[in-house]
């Protein structure tokens, strides 16, 4: 755990003087050692806070390297000079902190984390991978190699020789090391040897350290002492309040990438430790931190994922861990003065030119294969626009990009889950054979739509111009029914797109019905449409009572044109035979209630009454003589109805999914029960007519079982 604490508390240490270097550049370059103490001191109070806080024991935090960047964009680009500088910067880097702590915060409190935390893989990657490529220029401009005619010129005089090839060619063994090499140890022992390595050959060279210093090759001006506190509160009346207001988009966009980092790095670790992570707890402690870290005016900061998932990897993810690698920072930080004016500046623009290659070699040339040909182009695209313009404008792109490919995607989406017509599927209304032979004959033209989804404008559009030509088919449709049970929701451009078909449907006078429609959906079409189309709507609660309604349309459609005519006689061959068993079937079934009497105890029920319940035991043979009763789950929705002759026996409708249905009167009924009792002493005494009721009950005529996935596609 100690070995752990203090090997991540190096690597990190490494790495933010590095970045340290890279912020505290140009004009601040002076006050390069109070910046390491401001970077150090917020490495400090970040990696105590999160190991405290945070839902992953065994946590290691810093400044993530993205955050550093932009707060080298801003140290390079703020507008104070002279003795303003510092203080100005210093209070900028204090903004930056507060703004992430108090975002954070926010977004913890309010438990919004589900609503962040999915950033687009192609986002996250191209940000990253920018990330990296910006780390690369800056460390090699770091290094005196930069794209400008003089600094050219001078690239292989002996001084920049020396500073740029040390560097490089660090960063770059450092980087096939570790492609050969995957140990944790690589980083912090290679760059103590290398530094080791560099005073040797500047003792053997016969160069001073104060030479070294005035070439740029060691840092200068370190006083002996702490790094921390850099500043004081009297400071303040030092700061460019102006360019602070001129810097606060900048001070923005870096609590937007700090979050982003917040949420990469969470997610990355989540996975690559295989444990959940309480999200809203984690982005609070990030904020918090943040807070803490900025009131020393250091940095905002979060998880860092290769330091924190060694805890795991070595079996000591115990907060301890997170709170050594904390104490040897602060220790760092109180007595590490005179050891930084030891770190040689080409070695740290070789950990910087490292750190960069590593990250667009995972995040852009590794994901090549294993994303699809155009996210990878939107990782391109971002990548290239954060080189060119910047972090917000490159993931702005991307997200822009980004949202225009789920649009066209989801636009192809048919948002038609099924397609069916009352032949395919019928309700479970028991309906008189003549009345099922004109559903059979004539039910396509019930043309019903199962919905899916959200509906919105790239796929509504396309929808209703195909319900628009469908109402001119031949044969035309009896009525169009849209079934919403399965959408989720819909925008405004659905309405709109609805509103059209249904006033093309009102004028073709095809009616139209709409199941499972939410409340919303119809008040916004009764305020879109004419009263005239909004009077063609019908709407039922599900799909099941729209079906019912839509099969009343097609019957009494069809009927006027029975009467004696050429329909009405074929229509009676066709269902001459089924009338026949029908006939045969209430025959026996009448014989055997009259034969039944003394057996049977005959009962009365009002609408609306109950009959039976799937979840108690059967009272006996409950047959229906006269009445319509229904059958409907626990919601309500009705899954079977009985007729004159039908048994009422819901566990044999729906055997072990039944659970909660019940069967109730629709209109008064007649019920003949034989007891349990009764059956056995019939059983014992009159053997015939037991039989005969069983056969009847086997052979009886019965509808299908109900199954609410029968619809064809």
């Amino acid at each position: 755990m100690l070995v752990v604490g203090l090997v991540a508390a190096v690597s990190v240490m490494v790495g933010l003087i590095s970045l340290a270097s890279l912020v505290f550049s140009g004009p601040l370059a002076p006050h390069a050692t109070q910046g390491v103490g401001l970077i150090l001191f917020g490495s400090f109070a970040i990696c105590l806070v999160l190991a405290l806080a945070s839902s992953f024991h065994g946590a290691v935090s810093a400044p993530p390297g993205p955050t550093m960047v932009m707060l080298a964009i801003i140290g390079d680009s703020v507008a104070a000079t002279g003795d303003q500088l510092f203080p100005t910067m210093v209070v900028l880097i204090f903004l930056s902190s507060m703004t992430t702590g108090v975002l954070l915060i926010l977004i913890a409190k309010a438990r919004l984390a589900s609503l962040i935390r999915f950033i687009p893989y192609p986002v996250a990657s191209g940000f990253v991978a920018g990330t990296g490529g910006i780390i690369c220029l800056i460390a090699l401009s770091l290094m005196g190699v930069r794209p400008d005619r003089a600094a050219l010129a001078t690239l292989l005089e002996p001084d920049a020789l020396l500073s740029w090839g040390v560097g490089v060619a660090y960063g770059l063994g450092l980087y096939f090391a570790t492609k050969r090499w995957n140990s944790f140890l690589l980083l912090p022992v290679s760059f103590v040897l290398a530094t080791l390595l560099c005073h040797l050959c500047l003792a053997l060279l016969g160069i001073s350290e104060d030479q070294a210093e005035a070439a740029g090759l060691l840092f200068g001006g370190v006083s002996e002492g702490s790094l921390w506190p850099g500043f004081s509160v009297n400071d303040i009346s030092r700061v460019d309040w102006g360019a602070v207001a001129g810097q606060m988009p900048n001070v923005l966009t870096l609590a937007l990438v700090t979050m982003i980092c917040a949420v990469m790095y969470i997610g990355g670790l989540e996975l690559a430790a295989n444990r959940e992570m309480d999200w809203n707890r984690d982005l609070g402690a990030v904020g918090l931190a943040s807070l803490v870290s900025g009131f020393g005016g250091g940095p905002p900061g979060c998880l860092i994922v290769p330091s924190s998932l060694r805890s795991v990897l070595f079996g000591v993810d115990i907060r301890l861990t997170g709170l050594v690698a904390a104490a040897f920072i602060g220790v760092t930080l109180l007595f590490g003065n005179a050891v930084l004016k030891l770190v040689p500046v080409p070695l740290m623009g070789g950990v910087l030119l490292f750190t960069g290659i590593a990250m667009v070699d995972q995040w852009l040339l590794q994901v090549r294969k294993r994303i699809p040909g155009t996210e990878y182009a939107i990782v391109l695209t971002i990548f290239f626009t954060i080189l060119a313009f910047g972090f917000l404008e490159g993931v702005g792109v991307g997200m822009l990009i980004t949202v225009i490919f789920f649009v066209v995607r989801l636009s192809r989406v048919d948002l038609v889950e099924s397609q069916f017509t009352a032949r395919d599927q019928s309700s479970n209304k028991s309906r008189p054979i003549p009345d099922r032979a004109i559903l059979q004959a004539q039910g396509a033209g019930v043309q019903a739509y199962r919905l899916r989804g959200y509906l919105f404008f790239g796929s509504s559009y396309h929808f209703a111009d195909r319900l628009k030509q469908s109402l001119s088919a031949t044969p035309r449709p009896l009525c169009v029914l849209l079934d919403f049970e399965a959408v989720s929701g819909f925008d405004f451009s659905t309405v709109n797109a609805l509103c059209r078909f249904l006033v093309a449907a009102r004028a073709a006078q095809i009616p139209v019905l709409f199941s499972a429609a939410p409340d919303r959906l119809q008040s916004e079409l009764q305020r879109n449409l004419p009263p005239p189309a909004y009077g063609n709507l019908t709407f039922a609660p599900d799909l099941e009572h729209g079906l019912e309604q839509g099969e009343d349309l097609a019957i009494a459609a069809h009927r006027p044109h029975l009467k004696g005519g050429p329909a009405d006689a074929t229509l009676l061959e066709a269902v001459a035979d089924d009338l026949e068993r029908h006939l045969d079937s209430q025959i026996l079934f009448e014989e055997l209630i009259v034969e039944l009497q003394g057996w049977t105890q005959s009962s009365l029920y009002a609408a609306g009454e109950m009959l039976a319940v799937a979840d108690e035991p059967d009272d006996g043979i409950k047959l229906l003589t006269s009445g319509r009763a229904s059958l409907r789950d626990g919601d309500g929705a009705r899954l079977h109805q009985y007729g004159p002759g039908d048994l009422i026996e819901p566990r044999g409708i729906l055997g072990a999914s039944g659970s909660g249905a019940k069967a109730s009167a629709d209109e008064p009924c007649r019920i003949e029960t034989l007891t349990a009792e009764a059956q056995r002493l019939l059983e014992a005494r009159d053997q015939r007519l037991a039989l005969r009721l069983y056969r009847y009950l086997l052979n009886r005529p019965r509808q299908a079982t109900p199954n609410p996935s029968s619809e064809t596609g």
